[in-house]
């Protein structure tokens, strides 16, 4: 793909051109880096709250249900052992932290390898400027028709006015999904079909994008 992007306006026309950096956009998706932070982040969304409990925990079985000999059974010593229906669970899952640690550096080329798979595939798209005068849903599916945006779109979005607007926009469309420009990672981007940055957040070898984008996971 060419490095050379036409920026688009909402309403379907062009304003110039802008230029992607080929540090960002034009490397060799690197996927043992992508595989390996992407796994990351999906494990860290893991909520970990799964318990089951032990025959130390479930209430009752305090006696010895029978005595140990002479009654031509199996000895038992509770009734909460895990072979009795309703004892405790042998080597049941318990509560854990999923988090995975994932080298800064191996993030970034994630991210860098993310972003140049979708500049590979013509799925990049800049924005002069969202001009929203106000969050109305109608008005962000009249935008996506004359972008010819279809399937997943990733928006990345600032902390302006205009941007805010656009994001509560957008916010009622199940195809589309925003994040800010210091939270990009691999994972949304490799779920989206479409990403749309603005002039502000289209990230550059010297933005914090690329230079302080941490993922769920990142090792800090």
């Amino acid at each position: 793909m060419p490095l050379t992007l036409d920026v688009r306006t909402p309403d379907g026309g062009t304003a110039g051109t802008v230029e992607l950096d080929a540090a960002i956009f034009g490397i060799e998706p690197n996927m043992a880096a992508l595989h390996q932070a992407v796994t990351a982040q999906r494990a860290a969304r893991r909520s970990g709250s799964h318990s089951t409990l032990t025959r130390a925990e479930v209430r009752g079985g305090g006696a010895k249900p029978w005595r140990q000999k002479g009654t031509g059974r199996a000895r038992q010593g509770s009734i909460r052992s895990p072979q009795w229906v309703g004892g405790g669970v042998a080597h049941g899952p318990k509560p854990r932290d999923y988090r995975q640690k994932v080298n800064r550096k191996t993030v970034r080329l994630a991210l860098r390898s993310a972003l140049s798979d979708r500049a590979r595939s013509e799925r990049v798209m800049v924005i002069d400027e969202w001009n929203f005068a106000q969050p109305r849903t109608k008005d962000a599916i009249a935008v996506l028709e004359n972008l010819s945006l279809s399937g997943q779109v990733l928006l990345v979005l600032g902390d302006s006015t205009a941007h805010q607007t656009a994001d509560r926009s957008f916010r009622n469309l199940s195809s589309v999904h925003s994040v800010s420009a210091a939270e990009l990672n691999a994972y949304d981007i490799l779920r989206s079909d479409w990403l749309v940055f603005t002039r502000d957040t289209l990230p550059t070898s010297t933005g914090p994008t690329t230079n302080g984008a941490a993922s769920e996971g990142d090792d800090q």
